[in-house]
This record gives structure tokens, C-alpha cells and sequence, in this order.
């Protein structure tokens, strides 16, 4: 009986992560929209499930930020204006262009080379419109970047940052092929930072910043455009 428990456990762990993914899915393409509240038991049926998983998966996502729970109604889509995206950016600006160049002076090359293939992988899910995996490559490049210098809850610090900015409408960005540039800057960072040019690789992330800032808010402008606007997955729920 132990062992049929655990294969159970591990099975609906399974079933959340692959909602948790649908959904994150459907944020990026804009089909669950910001600010609409979105029942559980509505999903769970359109995905064809019972609503433990769903709404299991939305608890994850309102750890990370995305979704906030709605008492007795379900999960409302986090909503992120204009001037939330200026402070943010704000404040990943004071804080990873110093440390850009504090592990350009102090890193080893091996370090740094170690984050060449993530890189590079930004630059191939750019290319090949994986969303998903653009992001992730994006988060896991920045954050184990910082991660060099030894200060854990400076990558907590902004890897919050990261989720609470994270794009909305993404998908009509990538269709007008605008997240390529963004994904290549990665590189050109990470050859300023192995030539030993601080000053350059501060300047190179001073950049990148402000090209994302412009890119969430071409995001957060098609999610609010009607025109943008996507079909739904699911049901808001009333009220």
C-alpha cells in the first residue's frame, strides 16, 4: 500500500506541474487576462480534470506572484501598470549594473564561461518562439549571474522582481519578432564581462534593462488593448 501512495503522490504532483505550466502558458499568450478572476472549478473543466490540481497549480503560481487568490471566488491575474514597471526596473538598475561590474573584476572565466549555453539558449527560444523556455533561460541567465556574488538574498531580491514584472502578452511581441534583440544582448554581456570590461558590461546591462522595460511595457499595452486580446481558457469567475 505504501508504494501504490507514493506512485499516487508522485502522479498528482505530475498533474499540477503540467497545470501549473499550462497556465503560466496561457498568461504569457495573454488567454487568462489581468485583473479577471478566474475560478478553479472553471478551469478544472476545461482542462477536463477535477479542480484539486488546478487549483493547487494557481496556489503555485500566487507564490511566484502571478495570481493572487479572491476569497469564495477563485484567482484574480496580477495586474501590473506602468508605473509598477518604471520601479522595477528602477530597481534591478541600482542593483545589477554595480554588481555586473563587481563580478566582471572578481569572477573566474570558467564561471562565467559556465553561462555561455544558458545564453545561448535564450538566443535559440527566441528564435524558435518558445516562450516558455525564453523565459526560463532569461530568469535561470540573470540570477545565476548574481548568483557569483555570493549574496543569496540579493538573488532572491530580484528574482521577486522578476516574477512580479513578468510579461503579459508576450506572444504578440515574439510574432513581430521583437524578442531576438533583447535575447542577444545576453551574449554580448557575457563577452564584455570575459574580456575583463566592467564599464562596458555596465553599460551593456544599463541597456538590456531599459530594452526589457520597453519590451513589458509593449506587453502590458497588448494585454490592455482589445484588439490584443486573446481568447480565454476557462471561466472568469462572476462577480
Amino acid at each position: 500500500m505504501g508504494h501504490l501512495k507514493r506512485n499516487l503522490v508522485t502522479a498528482r504532483e505530475r498533474l499540477r506541474d503540467q497545470v501549473a505550466h499550462a497556465l503560466r502558458a496561457a498568461l504569457i499568450s495573454g488567454e487568462l487576462r489581468p485583473g479577471e478572476v478566474y475560478s478553479a472549478p472553471g478551469l478544472a473543466e476545461d482542462f477536463g480534470i477535477s479542480a484539486t490540481p488546478v487549483r493547487e497549480a494557481m496556489l503555485d503560481l500566487a507564490r511566484e506572484g502571478l495570481v493572487e487568490p479572491v476569497r469564495n471566488k477563485g484567482f484574480r491575474i496580477t495586474e501590473v501598470n506602468e508605473r509598477d514597471l518604471d520601479q522595477y526596473t528602477e530597481i534591478r538598475t541600482l542593483i545589477e549594473v554595480p554588481m555586473v561590474g563587481r563580478i566582471t573584476r572578481s569572477a573566474s572565466r570558467e564561471d562565467l564561461e559556465a553561462l555561455r549555453p544558458v545564453a545561448e539558449e535564450i538566443v535559440r527560444a527566441a528564435r524558435e518562439h518558445d516562450l516558455i523556455g525564453y523565459l526560463e533561460a532569461d530568469r535561470q541567465f540573470h540570477l545565476s549571474l548574481l548568483g557569483l556574488t555570493g549574496n543569496e538574498r540579493l538573488v532572491e531580491t530580484v528574482g521577486d522582481l522578476r516574477k512580479r514584472s513578468r510579461l503579459y502578452g508576450l506572444t504578440t511581441l515574439d510574432e513581430r519578432d521583437q524578442l531576438l534583440p533583447s535575447a542577444e544582448e545576453h551574449l554580448e554581456l557575457l563577452d564584455l564581462m570575459l574580456a575583463g570590461d566592467a564599464k562596458g558590461a555596465e553599460a551593456c546591462m544599463t541597456r538590456h534593462l531599459g530594452h526589457v522595460r520597453s519590451l513589458w511595457a509593449e506587453g502590458l499595452k497588448d494585454a490592455e488593448t482589445p484588439a490584443g486580446r486573446r481568447p480565454k481558457r476557462g471561466r472568469a469567475a462572476a462577480g
